[in-house]
């Protein structure tokens, strides 16, 4: 081992968590500072809306498919080896976007920058190494919460970057935090105390992969195909058959991307589907929302706002994503975990709500998205804290990896359902019209009222117990 990496023993818990959460900052950071430009990267780029949709869709099915893996990358070369090289990644494909002439080379930076979905999982496992037991939940209860807060300061300074160093600083800018934080975590992180030998399952990461996309692309294209078209169907009916072959597969493994046993759990799948529903919509409304209030009012919508503008209108669910994140620990030790999560579900319906049926002046639009930062920031720090008291401690960091994993798969299902819906109300050489963003509102509400309800089968844990989870091989 070289000495560099044997001396950053010396380092104390809490330089190594400043590191860790430095690396999760420039990830949400590069994730969401696109969002509010992409009416200016379409032009950028000479491309259409539809394709302009997948610079958020490619990364999101990549960090899907990417977060489970380097995970178990992780485990079996050490887990700051790979957060070192996930952060390289990013920056990697952050430079690629940056400097990409065409919206191919544009697509392929973002699958790349996918890779560093891995930052997530890898951060909580290293926290549950590294960090007394007692601090581990609160310590990754702050990086889950930093992670949401992060891609809300990124929609926040786009519109300034870019009016000060050009839209392609929004790649630039991040990739240097990102070398920042690599070099840190190379210097700072120590080696993981412990390795698995074990092989990453690489059929069921081909499996995954090739669910998704088979789920993914009819979504975002099912308004243009048609519904009842066999370019839809058929990659439905595949996706289904992937996906079971992917269980069945993941269910024989000794070492599954994602552990079905440990699913079983009532406290880990109902807790997990919530954030999965919560990614769709919160995904769909960062990637979107900005796009609407940048329409100009000809279109009988929208405030032509400016690109800053758009990100200021975003600012109050950044600053209520933060407040409530801060308080959810306190709130979930006097009412409870589930009833939190049912009163956050219910807060992100009324949001999504009243961002479909009044949606006419700004101060509706901030209204409803403060209201939608409470709603979120209390609910994933709380998820991160059910899952860390349902599962045993050596399953903290896999536990908490699958469900921020679950959550971008439900933003990649999230920002496809809503680009097919505002693509059938799109006239040809248009903007979409209102009813297509009151129409997408209206679904994900949907999705949060299912939230609700799924919230609401959480288990209530008893007195004096530690865990709700299965006996079932660490992840």
């Amino acid at each position: 081992m070289p000495p560099l990496v044997a001396s950053s023993r010396s380092f104390q818990p809490r330089t190594t968590l400043l590191v860790l959460l430095l690396a999760v900052f420039a990830f949400a950071l590069l994730q969401s500072l696109i969002n509010p430009v992409l009416p200016a990267l379409q032009e950028d780029l000479d491309t259409t809306q539809n394709l302009i949709a997948w610079v958020m869709t490619a990364f999101l099915l990549s960090a899907s498919v990417c977060t489970p893996v380097v995970g178990r990358l992780g485990d079996r070369y050490g887990k700051d080896r790979v957060l070192v090289a996930s952060l390289i990644a990013l920056a990697a494909g952050a430079v690629v976007s940056a400097t990409a002439p065409d919206i191919s080379l544009m697509l392929a930076g973002r699958v790349v920058q996918g890779v560093g979905g891995g930052v997530l999982p890898l951060t909580f496992g290293i926290i549950r190494d590294e960090l007394p037991r007692e601090k581990t939940p609160g310590a990754i209860g702050v990086a889950a919460a930093l992670a949401a807060v992060g891609g809300g300061v990124g929609v926040v300074v786009a519109g300034p970057l870019t009016d000060a160093f050009g839209i392609r600083s929004l790649f630039w800018i991040p990739a240097a935090l990102i070398v920042v934080a690599a070099v840190a975590s190379r210097v700072v992180v120590p080696p993981s105390p412990a390795r698995n030998p074990t092989p990453v399952s690489w059929l069921a990461t081909v499996l995954m992969a090739g669910w998704l996309v088979a789920l993914l692309v009819p979504l975002a294209q099912a308004s243009r195909w048609g519904w009842t078209s066999p370019a839809v169907i058929v990659p439905f009916l595949g996706a289904a058959a992937l996906a079971t072959g992917w269980v069945v597969v993941e269910k024989r493994s000794d070492r599954p991307l994602i552990d079905m046993r440990m699913l079983r759990s009532t406290a880990v799948w109902t807790t997990n589907l919530v954030s999965l529903l919560f990614g769709v919509s919160l995904f769909a409304v960062m990637a979107f929302l900005p796009i609407f209030v940048q329409t100009p009012p000809q279109a009988g919508y929208g405030f032509g706002a400016s690109v800053t503008q758009a990100g200021l209108l975003l600012l109050p669910m950044t600053v209520t994503m933060f407040l409530a994140g801060l308080g959810s620990a306190r709130l979930a030790g006097r009412f409870g975990a589930r009833q939190v999560l049912v009163t956050a579900s219910a807060l992100n319906v009324v949001a999504v709500v009243a961002l479909a049926v009044e949606h006419d002046r700004r101060w509706q639009i901030a209204a409803a998205l403060a209201l939608m930062g409470v709603s979120l920031g209390i609910a994933f720090s709380t998820m991160s804290n059910v899952i860390v008291a349902a599962v045993r401690p050596d399953q903290t960091g896999v536990a908490n990896g699958v469900t921020a994993n679950v959550r971008t798969i439900g933003g990649s299902v999230g920002v496809a359902v809503m680009s097919g819906i505002l693509g059938a109300h799109t006239p040809a050489d248009g903007l979409p019209s209102e009813s297509g963003y009151t129409y997408g509102f209206a679904v994900l509400a949907v999705a949060g009222v299912a939230a609700l309800l799924v919230a609401s089968l959480i288990p209530v844990p008893k007195p004096g117990a530690t865990t709700q989870g299965p006996a079932v091989p660490s992840g």
